[in-house]
Formats: structure tokens, C-alpha cells, sequence
């Protein structure tokens, strides 16, 4: 056996105990702290172009960036729509955009608050990556599921330019989080604040509790009553939040029936299917994820899987009602099981490392 291979051996054996040790307890919140400050900085790190190097308001595909930028100084366009009531990003980054202005040089003050806002809930969508992976698999399977998850097209590219979608997923694995560590009385924030980042949240998030609540109520009977009324709560909850904010904007009462009604972009449902899966943000997101995780999905829990896979077809269907524009079906699936499929690519990695042990 060569030195690297002896060093490799060891490293490794290490390591996996360590891991073993981890997935026995929590992970401290020292260790959560530095890990969230960590991915911070990489995410910043990979928004920086949109400071310096290109202005994502006027690149195509990312239109909806000169809104929210617009909305973050308090001056919304007039071709908002229904866009001006995705409010959680723009307005969590205005102090940031204060903050700036005169002290960042050349950048972008509104850009550069876009993007601290946007890395702060990337960032937090790593921890809660590793928190789940320490919680069903082992730390190490987290910690390198969650550098997947920011080494992805879709994190620099679409998380990181100024759009909302950061938030959505962040909170989209929020409920996740607290369905897996049942702890219910968190979803209703979660709802709340879900909602006010993007209308999308509350049809994934219905169906994503709805498909744990099913399949888990049966297994869990002593859990039924509290589970569901938890879960009934979100769901008025961000049915409120959503008649809430649009009142504040418009000053007029609108059903969310009526809002989502309104949305409809046509009937050419399986040719606009169609486009979808042709899309390149598609696959640039997907080519290595999907065919890295799918030999690991068996391991994951079928309260994660089930759920997950029942919201990505309602991401289809609703896009092909709502006739979303090129790369808004990529965006939202990525925000829906992303962080799942990056956890079993991790496991994928972590097999290939602990084969590669063996035979040295």
C-alpha cells in the first residue's frame, strides 16, 4: 500500500468515527455558527458579478430583478403585478441598501443589498442541509450535501442575483425541517414568512405538509390530532398572510381563488410541458444532480421523499397553468428537492471515498 494510501486509510477511518459520534447528538451551535458564517461568505463570494461585473436588471431571463430592485428602494415600477407582493426580500434588504450607499465604491448599493439578503437564506438553507443530513445520515453526508447544494448552477446563477427564489427554498426546507423533527409549532413562521417571499410558497407548501401528513398519520396515531391542526393552522395562516399583504398594497380584498385565478397564462398546457423540459436552466441544474442521487433516494425516509416528489409534480402542473417563463419550473424544483437530492449525491460521494479506502 503506498503512503497516500496508508494516509488516505486513516484520514477517512478518522473521519467516519467522528461522523458516526455526530449523527449520535446535535451539532453544537458553535459549530452551526461558524459553518453558517462559512457558507455566507461563499455565497457572497459567488454573487459577486452581479456588484461589479454584469447588472442582472438588464439581463434577459432576469427581469423580474429590476422589480425587486425598484421595490428595495421604495419606488416600485408600474409592470410589478403581481410581483410587487414578494416583499420579504426586497424589503429585508433595504437597511443593507442604506448601509451602502457612499461606502461600497463602484458597486451596486440596492444589488449589494439584494445579494447579502439572498446569501444570508442560501447560507441558512446549507445549515439546515447539514442538520438534516447529521439528523437521518451522518454529519459528513450534511456537511458535503450542503457544498453540493452551493457548488450548484442554480445557487450563483439564479439564488444570487437578485431574485427571491433564495427565500423560498430556504423556507420550503424549513417545513421540511420541522416536519422531520415534528416540531409543528414552527410552521405557521414558517408559512407566514414563506408567503411573504413568493406566492409559489403556498401551494408547495399545502401539498408538501398535506403529503407528510398522510403519510405519516397512520404510522405516528398519537401525534394525529396535534399534527393536524398544526398543519391546518399554516395553511390560514398563509392564506391570511397573502390577502394581508395585497390588502396593504392595493387597498382592495382579494380572494387568494381569485389571486391565483388571475394568474392563468393560457391553455397550451403539454406544448408549454414540453418547453419546459427543454429548458437549459433545467438540465444545467439537473445533468449531474438527478443521475447522483437517484441510486440513493431508497436510503432517504419516505416522509422526506413522498412529500417532495408529490410538490415537484405540483411545480409542473402549476407551471403549466400559469405558463411560467423559461426557467421558472428549474427554479422552483430546485427549491423543492435540491436539498434532498443534493443529501443523497453526498451519500453517492461519500460511498465512492470509503471504496476507494478498501481497496488500498
Amino acid at each position: 500500500m503506498s503512503n497516500f494510501g496508508r494516509y488516505l486509510r486513516q484520514y477517512t477511518t478518522g473521519y467516519t468515527t467522528m461522523t458516526i459520534s455526530a449523527n449520535q447528538s446535535k451539532i453544537p451551535p458553535a459549530t452551526l455558527a461558524v459553518l453558517y458564517g462559512i457558507f455566507f461568505l461563499v455565497a457572497v463570494g459567488f454573487g459577486y458579478p452581479t456588484l461589479k461585473r454584469f447588472d442582472p436588471r438588464q439581463t434577459p431571463g432576469l427581469s423580474d430583478v429590476k422589480i425587486y430592485a425598484s421595490m428595495v428602494t421604495g419606488k416600485a415600477t408600474s409592470d410589478a403585478g403581481h410581483v410587487r407582493f414578494r416583499v420579504l426580500v426586497p424589503y429585508l434588504a433595504r437597511p443593507f441598501d442604506r448601509i451602502a450607499q457612499g461606502r461600497i465604491g463602484s458597486w451596486d448599493p440596492v444589488m449589494f443589498g439584494l445579494l447579502i439578503v439572498d446569501s444570508l437564506f442560501v447560507a441558512a438553507t446549507a445549515v439546515l442541509i447539514v442538520i438534516l443530513g447529521n439528523l437521518e445520515m451522518s454529519y459528513a453526508t450534511g456537511l458535503v450535501g450542503a457544498l453540493l447544494y452551493l457548488v450548484n448552477f442554480a445557487v450563483p446563477n439564479l439564488r444570487l442575483v437578485g431574485l427571491v427564489d433564495a427565500g423560498e427554498g430556504f423556507f420550503l426546507l424549513a417545513v421540511l425541517s420541522c416536519l422531520s423533527e415534528r416540531k409543528l409549532w414552527i410552521l405557521p413562521a414558517a408559512m407566514l414568512f414563506g408567503t411573504l417571499t413568493k406566492e409559489s410558497f403556498i401551494p408547495f407548501s399545502i401539498v408538501l405538509t398535506a403529503a407528510w401528513w398522510l403519510t405519516t398519520s397512520d404510522r405516528d396515531r398519537q401525534y394525529y390530532v396535534t399534527d393536524t391542526i398544526w398543519v391546518v393552522v399554516s395553511w390560514v395562516v398563509g392564506f391570511a398572510a397573502v390577502i394581508t399583504v395585497q390588502w396593504t398594497i392595493t387597498g382592495s380584498f382579494v380572494s387568494p381563488w381569485q389571486f391565483g385565478l388571475a394568474l392563468h397564462g393560457g391553455d397550451h398546457y403539454f406544448s408549454h410541458f414540453a418547453a419546459s423540459l427543454r429548458d437549459r436552466n433545467l438540465w444545467y441544474i439537473f445533468i449531474w444532480l438527478l443521475p447522483t442521487a437517484i441510486l440513493n433516494l431508497r436510503r432517504l425516509p419516505k416522509s422526506w421523499l413522498i412529500p417532495v416528489g408529490t410538490t415537484c409534480a405540483m411545480a409542473f402542473v402549476l407551471d403549466a397553468y400559469f405558463g411560467g417563463a423559461p426557467g421558472t419550473v428549474g427554479r422552483a424544483l430546485f427549491s423543492i428537492a435540491g436539498p434532498v437530492l443534493s443529501l443523497s449525491s453526498a451519500m453517492l460521494l461519500l460511498q465512492t471515498s470509503r471504496t476507494l479506502q478498501v481497496s488500498d
